[in-house]
């Protein structure tokens, strides 16, 4: 298992079966920002899981998976932060084409506060 303190996005710290998104879709809680809609779900062992959507609505696929990796790098560099297993899934909206990518991590960085908080007590 890797160590979430290890700052590469590993395999084992994604959403990757469409399973995983239902569930988080269909049970899971919702915080929402300017630029974001975050869904999680509570995991029942095992570091965060994280997962990313973007509908055609954004835009071709080289605009929406632009967004994509713009989201990664973002949730790369703060995914320490969020210290409860949780399954996480970021679904940007249209703004977040046009905003700066430091906006993009104060979201991510609120986003993994308000999952932690919510989650732990």
């Amino acid at each position: 298992m890797s160590s979430v303190t290890d700052l590469r996005f590993r395999p084992s710290l994604r959403l990757r079966k469409r399973a995983d998104f239902d569930r988080v879709y269909k049970g899971g809680d919702r915080h929402s920002s300017a630029n974001l809609m975050v869904i999680f779900l509570a995991a029942a062992s095992g570091g965060p899981r994280v997962g990313f959507t973007a509908g055609k609505a954004l835009g071709g696929a080289v605009v929406r998976n632009r967004i994509r990796r713009r989201l990664r790098e973002a949730v790369r560099r703060h995914l320490q932060e969020l210290k409860t297993p949780a399954d996480v899934v970021f679904h940007p909206r249209k703004s977040a084409l046009r905003a700066e990518f430091s906006q993009l991590e104060a979201e991510v960085t609120r986003a993994f506060a308000v999952i932690s908080k919510k989650l732990s007590g």
